[in-house]
């Protein structure tokens, strides 16, 4: 004999929604059982919050403290939405909480008075000196905020500054060099996701998946890794989104593609070099060898293209202020200054110093043998191996700053978002 039916009163059949549906609801209304999931919603946006309150307490920038006061208000919102509100509608407003009080507010102010952190100026005036003497860098720099240490084509997130100029507000905004930093950060994951997808998107394909990537893709960006950045410099914002967008590409097949999208993040900073050793090894498990070596060769020929008319019409500022300045041997100390294990030893001395930079290449030598004894057959296992060469690099180099982890976490972080949002269109494709 089977089990009756359950049925509502109007003779409907109950179904699994119906009738679990209102239970978690209730539970949480009435305060009797919070669900595991919110409560770690609630702490992580609690421990995001006590993470900013950090900056207007201990910081002397006045760009970090803006941005802290503002994030710690919005982050504290989110966890008390998380909290109380009915699950419905809490995630939804304490995802609109962290956005507005971390990148939103923080953001409008900082545009609105023209203040953002010595970077911002540095990335403007190498646009404005590319304009008018084909290179970025300053010839005689005679303080810190005179140096560039970037590659060339970091300059090109500063010509909307050299083509609007600083008058009027409006242009002044829209030359902000940040903007267009998260603008191709932005485009960058974009693509990257589209690209990471199996089959073309169906309109019917909308469900877990599509929603799960939005949600965490919005965590992620009003997290303290990206919104910082995002709020008062920018500088490695486009860098990682290449980095991503280019593992990606690799992670698919499309060896030129690739090596163009790391040859454009191998001209901003030299922390994108390890990428493309990371991208060749996983297009040789993807594709061949073959493959690798097209990717590896347009991402070093795009790269040397970008930097060699600098290198020809400035070699020494050029030197001064990309390689040794970084490395804490130029003529003015660098502010990258974080206590880290390279930088502590490189302030013992000279012996410190060499001490510092041959951990750094035994190091890099590690990380490289794993590539080939090992190498990554899934982008999220090559970001992983990139991740964990930058960290090495950040750790062991002479000059660092804490701030440059955030670029690891992002490698981790987002290419899970990523590939879950691929397969799990690939599965609701399948089952239909």
């Amino acid at each position: 004999m089977t089990a009756p039916v359950p049925r509502g009163c109007n003779g409907r059949v109950l179904t699994d929604r119906t009738t679990t549906s209102p239970l978690p609801r209730a539970r949480a209304l009435t305060g009797t059982s919070a669900p595991p999931r919110r409560a770690v919603w609630v702490a992580g946006w609690l421990a995001a919050a006590v993470w900013a309150l950090g900056f207007p307490l201990v910081s002397t920038l006045e760009t970090h403290r803006v941005w802290g006061i503002s994030a710690t208000a919005g982050y504290a919102g989110a966890a008390l939405a998380a909290w109380w509100l009915p699950r419905p509608r809490a995630r939804a407003l304490a995802l609109g909480s962290a956005c507005a009080g971390a990148v939103a507010v923080p953001l409008v102010t900082l545009l609105l008075t023209g203040r953002g952190q010595s970077e911002v100026g540095v990335i403007e005036r190498s646009g404005v000196l590319l304009v008018r003497q084909a290179s970025p860098y300053l010839t005689d720099p005679q303080n810190v905020g005179e140096y560039t240490p970037y590659l060339p084509g970091m300059a090109l997130f500063g010509l909307p500054r050299a083509l609007f100029g600083d008058e009027a507000l409006p242009l002044r905004i829209l030359g902000d060099a940040r903007l267009w930093c998260a603008g191709v950060f932005l485009v960058c994951l974009r693509a990257g996701v589209v690209c990471l997808r199996t089959a073309a998107p169906r309109p019917a394909a909308q469900g877990a998946p599509q929603a799960s990537y939005r949600t965490g893709l919005a965590v992620l960006l009003a997290s303290p890794v990206v919104a910082l950045p995002l709020c008062v410099s920018g500088v490695d914002l486009p860098l990682a989104g290449l980095c991503c967008l280019g593992l990606a590409l690799a992670a698919r097949g499309r060896p030129v593609a690739a090596g163009l999208a790391l040859a454009a993040a191998c001209a901003l900073k030299w922390t994108a070099w390890p990428a493309v050793a990371v991208a060749a090894a996983l297009l040789g498990t993807v594709t061949g060898a073959r493959a690798a070596l097209r990717c590896a060769g347009t991402a070093v020929a795009g790269a040397v293209a970008a930097a060699l008319p600098s290198a020809l019409l400035a070699p020494g500022p050029m030197a001064l202020q990309v390689l040794a300045f970084p490395a804490g041997r130029g003529d003015v100390p660098t502010p990258a200054a974080s206590p880290l294990p390279g930088r502590l030893l490189a302030d013992l001395g000279p012996l410190g110093w060499y001490a510092a930079v041959v951990l750094l290449l035994c190091g890099a030598v590690a990380v490289a043998a794993t590539l080939v004894l090992r190498p990554p057959a899934t982008v999220t296992a090559a970001a992983d191996r990139l991740a964990a060469g930058l960290c090495v690099a950040f750790l062991l180099a002479p000059a660092g700053r804490f701030g440059y982890l955030a670029l690891p976490v992002l490698l981790v972080v987002w290419p899970r978002l990523a590939h879950g949002h691929a397969a799990g269109r690939e599965a609701d494709r399948k089952a239909r």
